[in-house]
């Protein structure tokens, strides 16, 4: 039996079911996702997409990667919060911010990317993989 996780968006509008554990979990210091969190980098939980359901009306915005790549993001279109993420390369999964989830239940990402523009004050004691 798959695990069943639920995440919603501030204003409760949006849901997402996703089922089974995630592929990975990653930090990303991109300067996208400071803009798109607010804060110094993003976390995010990549699924199936066949594993994942989205319920509710949500609004995208396509941007160009520094690698050339798209990456859509959709978010509630009442509280703006980002439910998910999807990679033009990566079609066939669902990137979900971790902290959309209802019950914080990951374990810490093992994988973190953009580290030449992480803040220099940022340190973690977990031992991840790194990618420029």
């Amino acid at each position: 039996m798959l695990k069943v996780r639920t995440a919603s968006c501030s204003c409760g509008q949006v849901e997402i079911i996703a089922r089974g554990d995630p592929i990975r979990s990653a930090l990303c210091h991109c300067i996208s996702c400071q803009k798109r969190t607010g804060s110094v980098f993003g976390v995010q939980v990549r699924f199936l997409l066949e594993r994942v359901t989205v319920n509710g009306d949500l609004n995208h915005f396509t941007r160009v990667s520094d690698s050339n790549n798209s990456v859509k993001h959709s978010f509630c279109p009442s509280c703006g919060t980002t439910m998910l993420l999807s990679l033009s390369i990566a079609r066939e999964f669902a990137v979900i911010p971790m902290g959309v989830f209802d019950v914080q239940d990951f374990p810490p990402p093992s994988f973190s990317i953009y580290e030449e523009r992480k803040h220099d004050w940022v340190q973690f004691s977990e031992q991840m993989e790194y990618h420029l």
